[in-house]
């Protein structure tokens, strides 16, 4: 695929986006408003569908068809905690985050403990979101950097700025109204870049979708579940494991929970929530069988597989199954990159604007909220080139990793709200949720010595939230 097919792909695509932007863009005293909560005012199954794009994104997109020769199914096993998670999120989170009409989720922090509560919160989300989008983004970038600027010695870093620049050209204007649309039309093209790979396979290999669906069925990469309770895959531990993932990094960030909060009743976001979650189950389905194809494929045509599982989908789909499928493959690592890092500027802003700033309607605050955006945007910037100057991918990675010690604190902070009644010094929280994730940390890194050789898993985030909760008990006020 030639630069030049790749420039007009790009220049088409975010031609669409600012065309989208145009049409969902407020002007006057409400933008704000419209930037927030799209007005109350999004379509349920809208939002549903289009957030499957956001939360797939470009890391998912690559590394779940690449991880089936190792895995198989297994990870079906956290999908199905995916969908008790959902559960929680539709019948316990959502009525609360409705109750009240909240903008930002941290709000109910701020109701229920203080506003160091709220603002901690916060704080927490933006680290994590920060880090979260830039590595995403940043491996997009990659992928578009080979794919087009290289050929014109353009730097990274200023690829990089063209990108964000272009982001948040057409999510400033209209925020989370403009994003509930073009998450709809990315979701689009990343399931069309799968579902158009797994028939040109079949058309390469002579399958027809009955003969496809026995050879995915018969494949020893297709198994599912892992009853070897020793093992890291085992069937109860990915299980939890996929609930309170979910449960911390879907029900208690602004960057998904805002999405839901757009619809115009708690029963139409619950609607939202439980339809996404069936959507986003059977999409991964579409790409584990796609995973087992493009071995099936490789093996087929003596084509040696990559040694890293994630370069096995590009490297086939831009090299071997021709010029059409080559660009409908781009359109969905750009849709899947895209789609997470628009809507995580827009919700970092959000979260900044009503946790921190306090902002209302108004044209004053139209104008604070756009240079928020603005630093945000050049905020991911500088991390993305950050992590191209470290250029060592396991430290990235590690960075990556890290950040999600954040969710922890978050999860014990809601959880001590929920379900007791007890107040806390405000003025502490921040200290109580900065040791926990310390602590956590810690007994990760030196598990073997500590417990006779066991070693953590997605417990960790378990044990970071009881640590945060054992924190705010002592804090708490008699």
């Amino acid at each position: 695929m030639t630069p030049t097919i790749v420039i007009i792909v790009i220049f088409l695509y975010f031609l669409l986006l600012f065309g989208i932007s145009i049409l969902t863009s407020e002007k006057g005293e409400k933008q704000s408003q419209t930037f927030f909560t799209a007005n109350k005012s999004s379509k349920w199954y809208l939002v549903a569908y289009g957030m499957v794009g956001a939360t797939l994104s470009g890391v998912t997109f690559i590394s779940v068809p690449g991880m089936v020769a190792k895995g198989g199914w297994g990870y079906l096993q956290f999908m199905m905690g995916n969908m008790l998670g959902y559960l929680v999120i539709a019948y316990v989170l959502i009525p609360l985050f409705y109750s009240k009409q909240f903008v930002s989720i941290y709000e109910y922090l701020k109701d229920r403990f203080g506003v160091k509560a709220s603002k901690t919160g916060a704080l927490f989300f933006m680290l994590s979101q920060t880090i979260g989008a830039a590595f995403r983004l940043y491996l997009a970038a990659l992928v578009l950097q080979i794919a087009f600027f290289e050929a014109f010695n353009i730097p990274f870093a200023v690829s990089v700025f063209v990108i964000i620049l272009l982001i948040w050209l057409y999510t400033f204007q209209g925020g989370i109204k403009t994003i509930v649309w073009t998450d709809t039309l990315q979701t689009t093209f990343l399931l069309l870049a799968a579902v158009w790979t797994i028939y040109t396979i079949g058309s390469d290999l002579g399958l027809t979708p009955s003969s496809m669906v026995q050879t995915i069925s018969e494949s020893e990469m297709s198994t599912i579940f892992n009853w070897d309770w020793k093992s890291p895959t085992f069937f109860w531990k990915q299980l939890l494991a996929g609930m309170f993932i979910t449960i911390s990094m879907n029900g208690l960030d602004q960057n998904i929970m805002q999405k839901n909060l757009t619809c115009k009743s708690k029963g139409e976001a619950q609607k939202n929530v439980l339809s996404f979650a069936v959507v986003f189950f059977l999409s991964t389905v579409v790409f584990l069988s796609l995973g087992v194809l493009l071995y099936e494929y490789a093996g087929y045509n003596d084509i040696l597989i990559p040694a890293k599982a994630d370069e096995l989908y590009p490297t086939l789909a831009l090299n071997y199954f021709g010029t059409f499928t080559a660009i409908v493959f781009l359109l969905g690592i750009i849709a899947a990159a895209f789609s997470s890092a628009d809507s995580a500027l827009t919700a970092l802003t959000t979260s900044f604007c009503v946790d921190f700033l306090r902002l209302k309607n108004g044209i004053e605050s139209n104008k604070k909220r756009k240079l928020v955006h603005i630093g945000f945007s050049l905020l991911l910037f500088v991390v993305i080139v950050v992590f191209r100057a470290v250029n060592n991918d396991s430290v990235v990675s590690d960075v990556f990793k890290a950040a999600g010690y954040t969710y922890g604190p978050l999860l014990g902070l809601f959880a001590y709200g929920i379900f007791s009644t007890n107040q806390i010094d405000d003025k502490k929280v921040l200290v109580v949720c900065l040791l926990a994730p310390i602590l956590s940390f810690v007994l990760n890194t030196f598990s073997k010595e500590l417990f006779f050789g066991y070693q953590f898993g997605f417990e960790i985030l378990l044990i970071n939230a009881g640590l945060t909760i054992l924190g705010l008990w002592f804090i708490s006020k008699k």
